[in-house]
């Protein structure tokens, strides 16, 4: 593997882990809205 090619990987890597952490923050933010994690664990949260 190139340099080059495992740049553009860790880069591309790195965005998704972002992008799955603000879709997660942004759908936590809403209001009466449960967050899930993808493997069918929900936020019991009670306010």
């Amino acid at each position: 593997m190139t340099a080059l090619k495992a740049a553009l990987l860790s880069f591309t890597m790195f965005s998704a882990i972002v992008l799955c952490g603000v879709g997660i923050y942004a759908a936590d933010a809403a209001n009466d809205h449960a967050v899930f994690d993808g493997y069918g664990v929900g936020a019991n949260v009670t306010r």
